[in-house]
């Protein structure tokens, strides 16, 4: 959306926040309740549209539950699908659907994690029928902080470093103008904080300290590169191997400056790159103009992010004589001791 389409829309955003502040407010007030579950639920969730790092943060929680000797599933809306109404993606540990079914974040978390999974839009209907398909006594509900309807044991917010620095209107207001789902002071009504500065490699203690208004627990992450990963083979290339490649770059995220940025880091030029739109669904068309862009600039390999690797996979035999790797990245987190212990002090 351009800033001149959104500085028309600027009337809108009154009526947006009134429309906010009502709905929570009968929440608050207990006009609306929300419904437990026969499990924990931990929400992870933030207020702003595109990329603040969910997914990563998700499979890190996740595995994180896992290995502490829960048995955590993961519900979530399953953005971009072409399905609607309640979906079981995973029973145990592999995909029981395909990723156009439940969405690109969901299937990729499944992958990595291996837990039982499932997409609704609504969560409490969803969580309900989960739970009668797996056994699971603690669910991560992805970006689930502005779904009241359902309870949440531990209300999770996450900032992208990038967006706290950014203090224009076009960036801190609410949506249509700016990118926020909710002003700032909803922070009161989370648990605690992750600001994310994804691939920075230093924390801005200004923010910490700025955010810390608030009284939440406060923690940071950022995400670290771990190596190239053959999208068919499966096979593990360390990041060195790549260094001085002349790749084609493909990327579908909401954020890819920072995908861009890594790569740079890493010795990979993103001087020949195709950005699409977040979340996107990839047809044959798509499949043409990497491969014609693939050969026209003379490539090596076409590098993407995980997120457009499972998607790109029902594509194999169309890429049978290109080689297409992904960046495979982790979520960590500074303080792991200090989360660890606050997470087991909140669940328990």
């Amino acid at each position: 959306m351009t800033e001149i389409l959104k500085i028309l829309l600027t009337p809108f955003v009154p009526v947006y926040a009134f429309v906010v502040t009502v709905r929570n407010l009968f929440f608050d007030k207990s006009v609306f309740k929300s419904k437990r579950v026969n499990a924990k639920v931990v929400s992870v969730g933030n207020l702003t549209i595109g990329g603040s790092g969910k997914t990563p943060f998700v499979i890190y929680l996740t595995n994180l539950l896992k290995n502490s000797g829960y048995k955590p599933s993961v519900l979530s809306r399953g953005y971009g699908r072409n399905t609607k109404g309640y979906l079981l993606v995973s029973k145990n540990d592999e995909p029981l659907t395909n990723v156009q079914n439940c969405g690109d974040e969901i299937y990729q978390t499944v992958i990595e994690c291996k837990v039982p999974a499932a997409v609704c839009e609504n969560r409490v209907e969803g969580a309900e029928r989960l739970l009668k398909e797996v056994q699971s006594d603690i669910i991560v509900l992805d970006d689930g902080f502005q779904h009241r309807w359902i309870y949440r044991n531990l209300d999770i917010v996450l900032f992208d470093q990038k967006f706290l620095l950014d203090e224009s209107i076009f960036n801190q207001s609410l949506i249509p103008l700016g990118i926020m789902r909710e002003g700032l002071n909803s922070i009161k009504r989370a648990d605690a904080i992750i600001i994310n500065r994804k691939f920075c490699k230093e924390k801005n203690q200004n923010l910490i300290e700025k955010l810390r208004y608030y009284n939440k627990p406060i923690f940071t992450a950022y995400y670290k590169a771990i190596s190239f990963v053959d999208m068919t083979r499966k096979t593990e290339h360390t990041l060195e191997e790549f260094e001085g490649q002349e790749s084609l770059v493909i990327s579908g995220i909401a954020n890819p400056t920072s995908f861009l940025s890594v790569l740079n880091d890493v010795g990979v030029s993103s001087k020949n790159k195709i950005i699409f739109r977040d979340h996107k669904n990839y047809t044959l068309r798509e499949v043409q103009q990497i491969r014609k862009e693939f050969y026209q600039t003379n490539s090596h390999s076409v590098v993407t992010t995980e997120k457009d690797a499972v998607k790109l996979l029902q594509y194999s035999k169309e890429f049978d004589d290109i080689d297409i790797f992904y960046l495979k990245i982790a979520l960590c987190m500074d303080d792991e001791e200090s989360f660890k212990r606050y997470l087991s002090e909140k669940l328990n």
